[in-house]
This record gives structure tokens, sequence and C-alpha cells, in this order.
């Protein structure tokens, strides 16, 4: 007895795990030409995960620098005349001014001194090595944010005699490690006290010998104008302090002082941190497209290789779909393993250089997710063809050809 209605067949339905299980068989099958495909996809994400890590371990250290050094430091230099061009100076009183600013916390104050520093008086003056004398008073040591390697600060006892606080690339071109030495200024010996680290807003401080203002004034003939006055202020009141300033200085000539920010140069470093790795960001991304011709090439062999496998499911009801299905999984699992690959290389590169150079090991998580999903996309573009043109076999010519 026939039914009334018409009973419809339709294809059975694949289960996600069925799907992996089918879309995994040939990559079980073939674990050699599955390293080599993946080896391609893991280099291009690797070199970009490394890229963009050694880029943002970098950028975190500068950061991190900054924070510790502040960005609320001004330094006030004399500039030009606006009428003669020639260099100015900044009155003698100019320091105790800009310390009554309101909001002005710190105030440090160096001044030129026109002699050389030597390590003997044997060796000629035009040999100084780039370092200068520099008188100093005031707060510059808490100002700047210094670190003593070695020795003392200069006192108020110290500051009155022939003694100096090198900083770090001056006693390094002396030749000197540890206090306790003597250089020659001006006609005469100085016991080294201290020595200073590297200080990173004030580089002019590290090639400079540091003398206490009225041993200098008394020994040197410094004249006592200052030519760099350093200043910190509360965070909300850099710009107001930094309005302020040119008038207080100097109110007779305020075009004549010139105000800059020293942390300036190191918030631009790390902005752009990374601006020259776009090159090889570029080589990260034609080596993961070469990853996904490789991966097509692969894909396109594996169905010339299984027309028998493709043409036997056709014949047991698997639908062009479902063939559709089992070869852009396959695809993406194998653009996948390459991908994991390639952030856990990247990632490792990325340790390896942060750990050598003292880095903070940075490895941001939208490159990771990124990485990822380029490699997906790579691999449901690379299987796309290979899986329309597995679809397209005919059952019954697969099974002849096999």
């Amino acid at each position: 007895m026939t039914s009334s209605r018409e009973q419809r067949l339709s294809p059975a339905r694949l289960a996600p795990r069925d799907v992996l299980h089918v879309g995994s068989a040939g990559l079980r099958s073939r674990p050699v030409r599955v390293f080599l495909s993946a080896l391609g996809i893991a280099i291009g994400i690797a070199t970009m995960i490394a890229v963009v890590g050694i880029s943002a371990s970098s950028q975190a250290k500068l950061l991190k620098e900054l924070d510790k050094l502040g960005t609320n430091m001004l330094v006030v230099t004399p500039g030009q005349s606006m009428f003669s061009g020639q260099d100015t100076k900044l009155p003698e009183e100019s320091p105790g001014m800009i310390g009554r600013i309101p909001g002005v916390e710190r105030v440090g104050t160096t001044g030129d001194v026109p002699e050389t520093v030597r390590r003997s008086e044997k060796i000629s003056p035009d040999e100084s090595g780039g370092i200068v004398p520099k008188a100093v008073r005031g707060d510059l040591l808490g100002t700047l944010r210094a670190k003593m390697r070695s020795g003392s600060w200069l006192n108020d006892a110290t500051a009155r005699y022939p003694s100096v606080v090198l900083g770090d690339v001056a006693a390094q071109r002396l030749g000197i490690s540890e206090p306790g030495r003597q250089v020659f200024i001006g006609g005469r010996y100085f016991t080294v006290v201290g020595i200073l680290d590297p200080v990173p807003l004030a580089p002019e401080i590290e090639r400079s010998a540091l003398i206490g203002w009225e041993a200098a004034q008394r020994l040197l003939a410094f004249d006592g104008h200052p030519t760099a006055v350093y200043e910190r202020s509360a965070d909300a009141s850099v710009q107001d302090v930094r309005n302020l300033i040119p008038r207080t200085a100097n109110p007779r000539s305020p075009g004549a002082v010139e105000v800059t920010d020293p942390s300036a140069a190191l918030q631009a470093k790390a902005a752009t941190e990374g601006a020259f790795s776009t090159l090889l960001l570029g080589l990260g991304g034609i080596a993961l497209l070469v990853g996904g011709v490789g991966v097509a090439n692969t894909m396109i062999i594996s169905v010339l290789e299984r027309r028998h496998e493709i043409g036997l499911r056709r014949s047991l009801g698997a639908t062009k779909g479902q063939i559709r299905v089992q070869f852009v999984t396959e695809s993406l699992l194998l653009s996948g393993l390459g991908g994991l690959a390639g952030i856990a290389l990247g990632a490792a590169a990325t340790a390896v250089y942060a750990a050598s150079g003292g880095l903070p090991w940075v490895v941001p998580p939208w490159a990771v997710t990124g990485g990822f999903c380029a490699t997906l996309v790579i691999g449901t573009v690379a299987g796309l063809y290979p899986a329309v043109r597995a679809a397209r076999l005919s059952p019954t010519l697969a099974l002849h050809a096999a």
C-alpha cells in the first residue's frame, strides 16, 4: 500500500564532531606534508608576532621609564636676544624666583664654567673628551631624580671646597670608577666624591663634572649666572608653570628665555616605537601569503590523490556541501595548526629578546587574536577552490579513475 504523501529523502547531517573527524583524516595520513605546509604559516605568524611583541616590549620599557622619571620637569635656559641675535644670560636670582611660582616643588641649577676637565695637568687642554665643568646648587639631584652610583652628592661642606661629582659618561671618559681619585680643573686638582648613574632626562649632566656653586665662584672665576634651571612641579600645574616661567625668570626680557620639556623626546620615542617595524611586518605578511599558497597547493594535491575516497563518499550519499565542508575544515585545521605554532614561536622569540635586553615581556592580545584570525582567513581562502573542485567530482568518474 502506497502512502498518500510522498516521502522525501534528505541526506544525513554531519555533527561538528563528525566534521572534525573527516576533516582531520587527511592530516593524520600525511604528517610530513602537513608539517611542511603548516611551516609556512607558522613562519609568517611568528614573524608578525615577534615584530609586534618586540616593539611593544620596547615601548613598555620606555613608558615604565617615563613613569619613573616623570613628565613634570621643565628646563629653563637662556635664549637669544630679539635685537642682537646673541645669546643672553639668565639673571642670578632667576632660580629663586622660579622656585616661588605656585605649583613648583623642586628647583636645581647648573652654570657653565669656562674651564676644561682633565685626568692630570700633563694632558693637553685640547683633549678634554667633551667633558665640561658645571657649577651646581639647589636640589639638582632630587629634581632630576638622579641616583648616585657610588660615593655621595655635594653637601654644604664639600660644595665649598675643591670637590666634584662626575656624570656617568664623564667618569668613563676619565677612566675613574670610584670616588677618591682626582681630576684637574682650572689649574688645580679636585677630589671626586661621587659618580652619578645615567640621567636620561638630562644627558648633558652625564658628560659634566659638577662642582659646588660657591667653590666654582671662588676657585674657578665662575660668573654666577645660571645656564640651566631644572624645575619640577605638580602634574596639574605643569602648563601654568610653563606659561609663567619666562616673565618670572627674566622680567626684563621674557622672550629671551627658553623653556623645554626633556621628557618630550622619550614620549615621542615611545609613541613612534615600532614605526620601523612596518617593513618586517610586511615580510611577515608575505611569508603568511606564501604559506597560504602552500596550503592551497597541498589541498589541491590532496583532492587529486583522494578521488577514490571522494567518489566512494558521494556514492554512499555524501552531498556536495558535505564534501566542501570536509576539505575547507581540513584546510582550516592545517592553517590553524600553523598559526598556533607561529604564535608560540613568536612569543618565544619575544621572550628571548626581552630577556637579553632587560625589557618587560609584552605580547599584545590583539596581535595574538589578529594573527590567529589571519590564519583562519588564509585557511578558508586556500581551501575554497580545492573544496569546490572536490565537490564537483562525479562519483562514477572518480571511482573509475581510481
